[in-house]
């Protein structure tokens, strides 16, 4: 069993198309107290212009930086975040989307408050467009109780005392969201990750939730502790007839803990490496020792980050 103390933090961060976003989210986690072991930005098919954002923040990014990127073909959240999850060579991933910006004690709070066959669900501060677009005009500035455009103002507050108030371990489904939510990676690999029959819009992470009760996770509540403020956007949220609310539904009935599509047919993509030099593998940092001209990004971004 790993204690937590020890444990390995991989961040995997969804990402599509929206690079000004991205670039505060990757800030905000170089700028942590405590650091990341390793930062996984996960791309469902965003244009060049993400890829070259994270060539130029790989420079003097202070821990490891990988891209992982897939052909724009609908949006496949589900199988992004599966091969992040197969990448990871953390023991305990954090789920981060790409337009929340985390508090410098993000991460510290999440070693914290992670405790073996639990799972962690953190909050969000959430802005109007307003809001956002200071946010994105003033690099690091983020909110406080006070700061105008601020919905769910409470999330503002780190109060580490009454957040272990909160974070009694259950099996409530209501407010399951996986822009901030965190797995020891062997729990996801026995769930099989993410179902990625579900594409198109939400369900997701209720479906991977669903699951992981019926193989006996609890779920921890992160309330005032481990914030990230969501940069606003148009939402789909009231989307009427999901499909992917039936997968939802079936899923309940036949008591699945295992999804039949999912994380490990990722894994043989992202097997271990060893060797002198096979860290820098798939690590973005290691285009600074190249001619940027002269490398195969691409190429370079789909090799598996290895243990050291």
């Amino acid at each position: 069993m790993t204690n937590t103390k020890d444990m390995r933090i991989s961040v995997a961060v969804i990402t599509y198309n929206w690079p000004e976003a991205l670039e505060l989210v990757l800030q905000a986690l170089a700028a942590q107290l405590e650091l990341p072991y390793e930062v996984i930005v996960t791309d469902d098919g965003s244009q060049p212009a993400t890829r070259e954002l994270l060539v130029r923040l790989a420079r003097d990014y202070p821990t490891r930086l990988a891209h992982l990127w897939q052909p724009d073909d609908g949006a496949r959240m589900s199988r992004a975040r599966n091969r992040a999850i197969a990448a990871a060579q953390g023991d305990y991933v954090i789920l981060l989307d790409g337009d929340m910006v985390a508090e410098q004690h993000f991460i510290a709070d999440h070693r914290a408050f992670a405790r073996r066959n639990c799972f962690v669900q953190g909050s969000r501060v959430l802005t109007d467009a307003r809001l956002a677009q200071r946010m994105l005009d003033q690099p690091l500035m983020l909110p406080d109780f006070f700061s105008r455009g601020v919905e769910r103002r409470r999330h503002t507050l780190r109060i580490p005392l009454l957040a272990h108030w909160y974070a009694k371990a259950g099996t409530r489904r209501r407010g399951i969201k996986s822009c901030n939510m965190a797995f020891w990676r062997d729990d996801l690999l026995r769930l099989n990750g993410f179902n990625e029959a579900m594409i198109g819009w939400g369900r997701e992470d209720t479906e991977l939730a669903i699951r992981a009760f019926r193989a006996g996770l609890l779920r921890r509540d992160l309330r005032f502790s481990a914030q990230a403020t969501h940069l606003y956007h148009r939402t789909r949220k009231h989307i009427v007839d999901n499909p992917n609310d039936r997968i939802v539904e079936d899923t309940r009935v036949r008591r699945l803990v295992r999804c039949e599509k999912g994380l490990d047919q990722h894994l043989d993509e992202f097997p271990p490496h060893t060797g002198p030099e096979s860290w820098l593998l798939n690590d973005v940092r290691a285009l600074r020792l190249h001619d940027e001209a002269e490398v195969d990004i691409t190429a370079a971004f789909r090799q598996p980050l290895p243990r050291r």
